[in-house]
């Protein structure tokens, strides 16, 4: 009995954390997070692709959106779409986006957005396509990006 008890007790004392262990990880609320990831669907031959996505930082530290990995396109650009006198122009945003502590980002048609230069393929509706993004102090984060019809708007929330 007392040997079933010593043992129990270690048993037990072994389950205990360590005062060495690190924190547990943050909260996914504390996080920098993705929604709505979705490309525009491209014929055969289309030059680019845009892409869009909703990210939000839930974090106490500005990020920044450094970079998007696909093997779907040569590269891929962060755009922005700015208004220039009453003409719409795109420009990519070669030092990234900016995502400050707290904030969301809706890259969306007619604004920031991702450009997918020279698909490998063509881009039908409904097919899925894989990314990474890369942020500053966040890392790389893999993505889905689900492939919508031509014609698609960004989606109302």
């Amino acid at each position: 009995m007392k040997r079933s008890l010593a043992s129990l007790i270690l048993l037990l004392s072994a389950c205990q954390p360590s005062p060495h262990e690190t924190q547990p990880p943050a909260p996914p609320s504390a996080a920098v997070t993705v929604a709505d990831p979705w490309l525009r669907a491209t014929p055969p031959g289309a030059p680019v692709a845009g892409g869009f996505l909703t990210l939000h930082n839930g974090t106490s530290a500005d990020d920044r959106l450094l970079a998007v990995e696909s093997a779907a396109a040569q590269r891929v650009e962060i755009h922005e779409m700015r208004d220039e006198g009453g003409v719409a122009r795109m420009r990519e945003l070669v030092d990234g986006l900016p995502l400050p502590a707290g904030t969301t980002a809706e890259l969306k048609p007619g604004g920031h957005h991702l450009m997918f230069i020279q698909p490998t393929r063509a881009l039908p509706a409904g097919e899925q396509v894989d990314a990474t993004l890369v942020f500053e102090r966040a890392g790389r984060m893999p993505v889905v990006f689900e492939v919508r019809p031509l014609g698609a708007a960004a989606p109302h929330h």
